[in-house]
Parts: C-alpha cells; structure tokens; sequence
C-alpha cells in the first residue's frame, strides 16, 4: 500500500519537531559570537581566549577552564578551523555546551549551543498547516548565466551576501510567480521568501527547499513545507531576510507559520 502525501507531510512534520527539539538543535543556541566584537578574545561566558586570524581561530586555555578538545581535557594552544559537520561534533566543548567556530564573508565567530537552553525547555510545538495539494505545484528553474550574489539584510541587523543561483517559476491559483533561489552543494533548490501572510498569520519570512530540477529545468514547489527560518527560534541565527523579488503578492496560508 502506497503512502499518500498527507501521510507523508504528517511524517515529515513529526520528524521536523523532532530535529528542533533535539539536544544540539536551533533552539539550544544561545549565542553568536563575532571576535572582531572582543578584541580582548575574552568571549561571553565562555572559557579561554579566543583570537581571529585570518585563516582561523586560535584558543589558548588553562587546564582549569573545563575547556574539552576533540573529546579530551584542553590546555594549551590550538588553531581552529570552522566546524563543517553536526553541532555535535563541534571540536571545542565544555561541560554538556559545544562551541562551534564559523566563518561568514572572512569575519570568524564562536556559536553557543546548550542543550540546557531556556528556548528549548519551553518549546511546545510549531504552528502548521495541514497539508493540503493546492500548495504543492509543478515548477521550472531556470538558472543565471553564474552564480549572482545580492546584499540583503539579516537577523541579527548586519548585511551579508546571499548567493544566488537561477530562478523558479510556477503558478498558484492561475497566476504566475517566480522565487530567486540558491542551488546548494547537492543540487536541491533553496529560497527565502516573504508572501501576504508575513507578519500577520505566519512568520515575517520563511525557507522552502525544493528538490533538484531534472535536465529540463522540472521540479516541485511544495509550500507544505515551507519552514521557519532558524531565527525564529533563537535570536543569535542570522538567517538572510528575502532577497529583492522573493515577497509574493499572494497568502500562503500553508506549511510553518509561527511557534506555538
């Protein structure tokens, strides 16, 4: 017996609330630190010190400051490079905490993420729509002569590139539309987007990831599963807000729409 779409939405949400609720999800960040912001490399509550340079980070810490290095006790010096897996496998830990170095436009910062966080324990849910197939339509990406990069602001208040890799076309009740996307490393599309029910019944933007075109450009939009960007659930993400032709004039009253 086949799985019907409903079916499936209901499986995908259950597992969405799981990912968000998890240990080391979104909502255990409880800090982005910029070092270029602490020249002294003193970071809030966080042990050691920690030094941007300009193809990485160095930590120096005392054996007593409780820091832990690839599993085991820390002191000493070390040079950082940015955390490409799991927040789990963060190098840099101390106690249950994992500090997570990135890099973003050259400029190196240490994330915080603390499965004792105030958001996660009163996380009750997300708001979402049933499914419903009026929100899941054909679509065909046509892709920019290369990569562009537009300067759109973010979360956290600075303005930040956002790479941009073609467009997607498709059509919602007879009417036309088109969102600017970004073609990630394994090919499947990704789009922040704004619609007339931002700020008013849904989240002031979201994402929508969509699966990768075939060789004639075909692919699905499916607002099913637009999801909350990861600010939403905690201030120190710096989600880009929508790039220049991402509001659409139009209510999409379907996927996530705020926390509970």
């Amino acid at each position: 017996m086949t799985t019907d779409a409903p079916d499936l939405w209901k499986q995908w949400h259950a597992h969405r609330l799981e990912t968000l609720a998890a240990p080391y999800g979104p909502l255990a960040l409880t800090g982005t630190h910029w070092l270029e912001d602490f020249p002294d490399g003193r970071l809030p509550d966080i042990p050691g010190v920690w030094v941007a340079e300009e193809d990485g980070v160095v930590l120096t810490a005392a054996g007593t400051d409780g820091l832990i290095l690839d599993g085991g006790p820390f002191g000493g010096t070390v040079r950082l490079g940015a955390d490409p897996g799991a927040v789990d496998a963060a190098r840099v830990a101390h106690g249950e905490r994992r500090l997570v170095v990135l890099v973003r436009e050259g400029v190196w910062g240490v994330r915080d993420f603390d499965p004792g966080a105030e958001a996660r324990r009163l996380f009750r849910g997300v708001e979402a729509t049933p499914y419903e197939a009026r929100w899941s339509v054909p679509a065909r990406f046509t892709p920019y002569d290369g990569n562009r990069t537009v300067r759109v602001p973010n979360a956290d208040g600075r303005t930040r590139g956002l790479g941009l890799g073609g467009e997607l076309t498709f059509a919602l009740d007879g009417r036309e539309h088109t969102l600017r996307v970004a073609v990630q490393g394994d090919g499947l599309l990704w789009a922040v987007f704004a619609d007339s029910t931002s700020g008013v019944s849904s989240h002031r933007f979201r994402f929508l990831h969509s699966g990768a075109p075939d060789d004639e450009g075909r692919t699905t939009v499916d607002f099913n599963r637009a999801v909350l960007p990861p600010c939403a659930f905690a201030d120190a993400f710096i989600c880009p807000f929508p790039p220049p032709g991402n509001t659409l004039d139009v209510e999409i009253e379907a996927g996530e729409r705020n926390l509970v």
